[in-house]
């Protein structure tokens, strides 16, 4: 198997004297590589979805700020609503959050659609460097953008970012100890509430949405850094056992000029083998779907709508709020692998259907007495969607070969993506009927 600074740059032998320092030497070889590699996933996850969770965190005010003439660099700290519905008791924006969301996961979407067909072959530093830039350019695009569209567009960014991050990353974990995936999906659940709380705490200090996204500009570079410095070679590291890395470990690496592909097997199967064990990811990739569409739905078509005028909480600080609390559940959820594991995550997708359809009924008939209740139902709601995150790749870990597992990943990741998806073109309708309502 080869090293991660060959994968990444194919250095020949001669080349490798003059490498970075750290990036040659056998993994197993030096001190603290457990922890160096545990750390550099950890980061490449909290940087890779911060961007994505903070324009959802934004979306209330991206589609209800506006600017005022002569002051284009100016956003207010609490923006001025540019269109509601005021004949609804929901106080809505005349586009649905959705609409972010949308933004925020189609393009993620299509790169997942596209990994298992050969995107997953290409190289791997191009496509973190693209992911890095992506995500800066997400966040400087929303900060100076002077219409909904082009914030928008920002968004889009972030959502190739996120997503040709995570195909790159779950791939790569397949050459590691099965240890990192439960690293990385904490780290994911770490740029959940991280990025929320920061927006949230941030805008409530006072400091406008504008300046909010200019600070959060080391965020890519931290990812860049994580990835070519802190990540050891995985070389001497197989999921499969400490006998065959101390073989894999002294395996000469290939010369520079060889045709670049990644570590694994992927590139060598064939559909039929790419099918098969499609289908055996279908008993995850289903569940996964159902969690993160009706996680989804609430998120982006009922949040808004959770609308109480008995608190000191503006419109738009609720919103924020449900955010933070939905990351929190998340980021709980997803570092929780190491306490207990979830095999049948089946039971995961009816209980977060049944808050779905709670909080849709509560919507429509507005029963809950405190916004507080809705509070600890978004929390909950959350823990139930990290631990199927989790629990849906530890799983696939534990069941696929090594030749496959690099594919499997790959192929799995698009089921969040899929559920989000469909969430979001559903909940625009839905959002629209209900804004409708007297």
């Amino acid at each position: 198997m080869e090293g991660c600074a060959a994968a990444r740059h194919r250095l020949s032998d001669s080349e490798a004297a003059e490498a970075p320092r750290g990036s040659r030497v056998p993994a197993m070889d030096r001190p603290g590589t457990h922890w160096k590699n545990s750390a550099g996933f950890w980061l490449l996850g909290l940087c890779n979805n911060f961007s994505y969770v903070v324009m959802l965190s934004a979306a209330h005010d991206i589609l209800s700020h506006q600017r005022a003439p002569g002051n284009q660099s100016h956003v207010n700290p609490e923006p001025t609503p540019t269109v509601h519905n005021t004949s609804s008791r929901f106080d809505c924006n005349s586009v649905s959050t959705a609409a972010v969301l949308l933004a925020d996961i189609l393009p993620t979407l299509l790169i997942k659609l596209l990994a298992p067909l050969g995107l997953h072959l290409l190289p791997y530093s191009p496509r973190v460097l693209v992911s890095g830039v992506s995500a800066a350019g997400s966040f400087l695009l929303v900060a100076f953008s002077q219409s909904v569209a082009l914030s928008l567009c920002g968004v889009v960014l972030a959502s190739v970012s996120s997503g040709l991050g995570e195909v790159t990353f779950l791939s790569l974990t397949a050459f590691y100890p099965r240890a990192v995936i439960s690293w990385w999906s904490s780290g994911t659940g770490g740029a959940g509430l991280l990025g929320a709380l920061s927006y949230l705490g941030l805008t409530q200090a006072g400091l406008s949405p504008q300046h909010t996204l200019l600070s959060m500009l080391g965020i890519p570079a931290l990812l860049l850094a994580s990835y070519f410095i802190l990540l050891t070679s995985p070389a001497s590291q197989d999921p499969g056992g400490e006998e065959e890395a101390e073989t894999a470990a002294r395996q000469p690496l290939i010369d520079s000029e060889t045709p670049e592909t990644k570590p694994g097997a992927s590139s060598d199967l064939s559909p039929e083998e790419k099918w098969v064990v499609f289908k055996g990811l279908l008993h995850y990739i289903g569940p996964l779907v159902l969690v993160y569409f009706a996680e989804y739905f609430i998120n982006q078509g009922l949040f808004e709508l959770l609308y109480f005028r008995n608190t000191t909480l503006s419109h738009a600080q609720q919103y924020r709020w449900y955010q933070m609390l939905y990351q929190a559940g998340v980021f709980a959820s997803r570092s929780s692998l190491r306490c207990f594991r979830i095999r049948f995550t089946w039971i995961l997708a009816l209980l977060q259907c049944l808050n779905l359809a709670f909080l849709l009924a509560d919507v429509w008939l507005s029963f809950l007495p405190s916004i507080y209740l809705v509070f600890l139902i978004i929390l909950y709601e959350g823990l139930l969607g990290g631990a199927a995150y989790v629990n849906t790749f530890h799983n696939i870990a534990l069941e696929t070969s090594h030749k496959h597992l690099e594919f499997a990943m790959t192929a799995a990741c698009v089921s969040d993506t899929l559920g989000i998806s469909l969430s979001g073109l559903v909940a625009l309708p839905v959002h629209n009927f209900l804004c409708h309502l007297s």
